[in-house]
């Protein structure tokens, strides 16, 4: 488990230097990088996260998987065209995100809450919860607005 107390990285970094955005589909992705552009990161980084079965089959095929993690990058260079990309398979997603910020050198990750209500929230573990109280760098809870809802 990550303590957000004990950070390896800087503490004079630019929040928006380099921003990981997770990202599910291309709605998404595009969504969610509209939603961080006003605020001008200097780098970005896409990361779809390939949720493995773990002994059991996979939610999608791998060809799938990667068609739309493909597809969800092309979609955040339309607002970011210089964005990297990055790609994890993993069954634990959150720590999968955590992953991918420490390997690309992510100084925040921005995200848009996927919502949903009490009960999926529920049955999901609240990932966003997840995400915001483990980090051990900022992270960024991206407004929704009506365009991008």
């Amino acid at each position: 488990m990550r303590c957000m107390g004990s950070t390896p990285h800087e503490t004079d970094k630019n929040i928006l230097g380099h921003a990981l955005l997770p990202v599910a589909n291309e709605a998404d992705a595009l969504a969610t990088a509209t939603a961080l552009e006003p605020y001008q990161p200097e780098h970005v980084t896409a990361l779809h996260v390939v949720e493995k079965g773990g002994g059991v089959p996979d939610k999608t095929p791998v060809e799938q998987s990667e068609e739309l993690a493909a597809e969800s990058y092309a979609a955040v260079r339309t607002v970011f065209p210089d964005a990297d990309d990055h790609t994890a398979y993993a069954r634990n997603v959150v720590e999968a995100i955590f992953d991918a910020a420490d390997e690309v050198g992510a100084s925040a990750i921005a995200y848009r809450s996927r919502g949903g209500g009490r009960l999926m929230q529920f049955l999901s573990g609240d990932l966003s919860l997840k995400l915001v109280t483990n980090a051990e760098i900022p992270v960024i809870a991206l407004p929704q607005t009506e365009a991008n809802e």
